[in-house]
């Protein structure tokens, strides 16, 4: 049963890995992604929608983003959520398309980045240390029913941690990666 819990956790520790990884997609490094967009919101027919729900997005060249809208109809909201969001962004309209040009990033912007990156980072790594309590916990349950030994206990524990140190590891070498993208010029 502990060698379970000890797989269940680490599926979660691979999602939360994976949602870190989104999370960095989605920060603007001055080069083109269509996870830049990802988390603008519009309503189009009297409900709130992820942009990709209304439009395609893909990659013109390394500095601008191409949205079609399906409907033209929608052109008038979906201009208004990409002005609107927290990505400083200004599209150029021509019929239902929408040509998004991604300016250079300053400097003060780049540090303000890493910033953000390393904030991100120590998120991941709090959810991954609250999985290895978690795990834990389940497993000196499972101590005290007397399913498992303290010999067990003590290795499924280090299991975990090794788990832990692992995937933590992994988020530091994402950050290293994404705070190396964002620096370069």
């Amino acid at each position: 049963m502990s060698a379970k819990i000890v797989a269940e956790h680490e599926d979660k520790m691979k999602k939360a890995l994976e949602t870190l990884a989104k999370e960095f997609q989605a920060l603007r490094t001055g080069r083109a992604t269509p996870a830049i967009l990802e988390h603008v919101r519009v309503e189009i027919y009297g409900q709130v929608m992820p942009l990709s729900g209304a439009a395609s997005i893909s990659v013109q060249d390394a500095r601008t983003l191409l949205v079609t809208v399906w409907d033209a109809a929608n052109v008038k909201a979906i201009d208004a959520a990409i002005r609107t969001s927290d990505l400083n962004l200004n599209p150029r309209i021509e019929g239902n398309k929408f040509f998004v040009m991604l300016p250079e990033l300053t400097s003060e912007r780049r540090n303000e980045l890493v910033k953000v990156v390393k904030k991100k980072t120590e998120d991941i790594k709090v959810v991954l240390r609250n999985i290895r309590r978690d795990a834990n916990e389940r497993v000196k349950e499972e101590e005290k029913k007397k399913e498992i030994s303290q010999d067990d206990l003590k290795r499924f524990m280090e299991q975990i941690q090794k788990l832990c140190d692992q995937y933590c590891d992994k988020s530091e070498q994402a950050a290293a990666a994404k705070t190396k993208e964002i620096t370069a010029i």
